[in-house]
């Protein structure tokens, strides 16, 4: 099992910045990629950013430019660097893991979000 706590939400003004963190411990040793997804009133959880163990990164169009993930393999932490913040990043942003199996098997894990607020 794998356990994730997020960090560094809060309340930013547009054009600002924040940094998110997520703490992963349990069987660290089985995480094959980490995520950041973000979730907004009315809206389905989209994802924001994600990286896999060995460093390769992808990005949501709507961040691309402005965010930036990142992962700490030795302190089993995931980053996202929140830059050029724009009201419409307003949502609660969650921590994503998943683990593989010998045989292939996939299973996810999430925290247990924290809110972003950004002011127009």
């Amino acid at each position: 099992q794998v356990q994730l706590v997020e960090s560094g939400g809060g309340l930013v003004q547009a054009g600002g910045s924040l940094r998110l963190s997520c703490a992963a411990s349990g069987s660290i040793f089985r995480i094959a990629g980490m995520g950041w997804y973000r979730q907004a009133p009315g809206n389905q959880r989209e994802v924001v950013a994600a990286i896999t163990s060995a460093g390769s990164t992808n990005y949501a169009d709507s961040v691309k430019g402005r965010f930036t993930i990142s992962r700490d393999n030795a302190k089993n932490t995931v980053s996202l660097q929140m830059n050029s913040m724009k009201p419409e990043d307003t949502a609660v942003y969650y921590c994503n893991a998943y683990t593989t199996t010998r045989l292939g098997t996939t299973s996810h894990y999430w925290g247990q979000g924290t809110q972003v607020t950004v002011s127009s």
